[in-house]
């Protein structure tokens, strides 16, 4: 009986390695943000997911693991439900749509006693999986007893990233009592306005304040969408002021200065060493993929023979090694030979002709 248990016992211990054997790490989850940009437990939020450096590909059906504060598909690893089912949204960004206590069927004070939002990212079968990661959250609930009549998140916005601007009325004389709060503003210096105009029903509502109770409010909005800026436009500023009512009461103005918007470093390719024979190991290296880049696919010609692959990567980094010592031992006269290189998009990405010194 004894060496019966012992055998059940190691078979057991066998299970996760084996399941873990069938499942393809996908890679590292990108960056991860919300909107709203600071939101409470109960509220809706929408998580996105940048992908771009995993080996998802774009389209495909995406699911959320998510074992903290609770597990809500458990169970299901190998089919996923559908409640799971992440939305895609272009350039390799995934998002979900939820309010946090609703999905994990807890309350507030549960989920801020938790470890926090812990997941991964998986196909529908679970043969596929991101690497864990965990959705960050802000606590904003300093703001109550701060003192601060306007406070923003971020400090400094961008046009086409969320912000959320959080106001105390219970600071600004002739707030009292207000039945609405809206936001009157404008980007750079009021270029382009978004003004409160009370006689008109659907600014009313775009341009009202979520009402967190005790006077506190919140407006939550991306620049760029929210003030139908042109594509190229340049933010430098936010200016607003808050209204009560009817223009019952006003805030002074306010201004939040823009985040520096820094573009991306142009990608680098390249082929090493700088000289190469064919007793050599042939080496491809980019960097500064774009988004959705995660693979080089090569087809090199050396007179008759023809060698393909690939090597998969990500944003940051592809590389790989080719092994021409093998496959070109027997190449008489080879003086050269022709690389195409191209991403998973069958984009060119070099076509050259790479000379080969002479060695004995």
């Amino acid at each position: 009986m004894k060496k019966i248990i012992q055998t059940i016992l190691f078979a057991l211990l066998l299970v996760p390695n084996f399941i873990q054997g069938q499942t393809q790490e996908a890679g590292d989850v990108g960056a991860m943000w919300s909107y709203p940009v600071v939101y409470k437990y109960d509220e809706q939020v929408t998580w996105y997911f940048d992908l771009s450096s995993t080996t998802f590909q774009a389209e495909s059906d995406v699911y959320l693991w998510m074992w903290s504060p609770s597990e809500p598909d458990a169970g299901n690893w190998e089919n996923s439900s559908e409640f799971a089912k992440l939305n895609y949204e272009g350039n390799l960004v995934w998002s979900m749509t939820l309010t946090p206590t609703l999905y994990f069927n807890r309350t507030p004070a549960e989920i801020a006693s938790s470890a926090g939002f812990w997941f991964r990212l998986k196909n529908k079968t679970g043969t596929m999986q991101s690497g864990v990661a965990q959705v960050a959250y802000t606590d904003f609930s300093s703001f109550y007893t701060a003192n601060e009549l306007i406070r923003s998140y971020p400090t400094a916005p961008t046009l086409d990233k969320g912000i959320s601007i959080l106001f105390n009325a219970n600071l600004q004389p002739g707030f009292e009592n207000a039945t609405s709060v809206h936001m009157h503003s404008g980007l750079n210096n009021w270029d382009i306005k978004q003004e409160y105009q009370s006689w008109l029903p659907e600014i009313v509502e775009k341009t009202k304040l979520k009402n967190l109770g005790n006077g506190f409010y919140k407006m939550d909005l991306i620049p760029k969408q929210y003030y139908n800026a042109p594509d190229g436009y340049v933010m430098n500023n936010l200016v607003f002021l808050m209204v009560k009512d009817d223009w019952a009461g006003t805030t002074p103005d306010q201004v939040l200065n823009a985040g520096e918007y820094i573009p991306p470093p142009p990608p680098e390719f390249r082929f090493f060493p700088l000289q190469l024979s064919k007793k050599d190991f042939l080496g491809i290296i980019r960097k500064n993929n774009e988004p959705g880049v995660n693979k080089l696919v090569y087809t090199i010609t050396a007179n008759d023979v023809v060698l393909t692959g690939e090597f998969m990567g990500g944003v940051a980094e592809i590389k790989g090694f080719v092994n021409l010592v093998t496959p070109l031992q027997n190449v008489e006269n080879l003086t050269s030979i022709h690389v195409l290189v191209k991403d998973n998009n069958n984009n060119v990405i070099s076509d050259t002709t790479i000379p080969l010194k002479t060695v004995d």
